[in-house]
C-alpha cells in the first residue's frame, strides 16, 4: 500500500465504531487520515458526513475517501451525487481491488452491518494497493460523469 496517499474517511452512527477501527488500522500502515465524523454512535444523517469527504477527495488532488454506514448504500449514492467521485460500495477484498483497478473509484464505501472487522481491513487493504489499469478501463471511465 502507498501510504503516501491522504484518506479523507467519514462514517454515520452505525459506522462509527468500524470507522475508528479503520483509522486506528490505517494509522498503524503510515497514512495520514482526516475524520469528518460522525464522533459518537448518536444517530445522524449520513449525507452530512458523505458530502464533505467527497469534496474533500475533489479539491485534495491525490487523496482517496472511504465513507462507511450500515449497509454502505447510503453513503455511496450520496458521494456519486459529486461530479468527478466514483465511489463503490465493498464487501469482499476482490471488490475493493477491482473498484480501483477497472472503475478508478477514489472513494470505498463500507457496509459496517455486513463485514467483519478483519474483512473490512481486508478490502481497505485491497483497495489502497490497487491502481488503476487505465487501458480498456479508460474510456467507460470517461464515460461515467454526466
Amino acid at each position: 500500500m502507498d501510504n503516501s496517499i491522504k484518506i479523507q474517511i467519514g462514517s454515520d452512527h452505525a459506522g462509527f465504531e468500524l470507522k475508528g477501527k479503520v483509522i486506528e488500522f490505517l494509522n498503524n500502515a503510515g497514512f495520514t487520515v482526516k475524520d469528518f465524523g460522525c464522533y459518537s454512535t448518536d444517530s445522524m444523517d449520513y449525507p452530512d458526513v458523505a458530502h464533505p469527504v467527497a469534496e474533500a477527495v475533489l479539491s485534495e488532488e491525490g487523496s482517496l475517501g472511504i465513507l462507511i454506514c450500515g449497509s454502505g448504500n447510503g453513503v455511496c449514492l450520496t458521494a456519486n451525487k459529486h461530479k468527478g467521485i466514483r465511489a463503490a460500495l465493498c464487501w469482499l477484498p476482490e471488490l475493493g481491488a477491482l473498484a480501483r483497478q477497472h472503475n478508478n473509484a477514489n472513494i470505498l464505501c463500507l457496509p459496517a452491518r455486513f463485514i467483519s472487522t478483519e474483512t473490512a481491513f481486508e478490502i481497505v487493504s485491497a483497495y489502497l494497493s490497487a491502481t488503476f489499469e487505465g487501458g480498456r478501463h479508460e474510456n467507460r471511465v470517461k464515460k461515467i460523469d454526466c
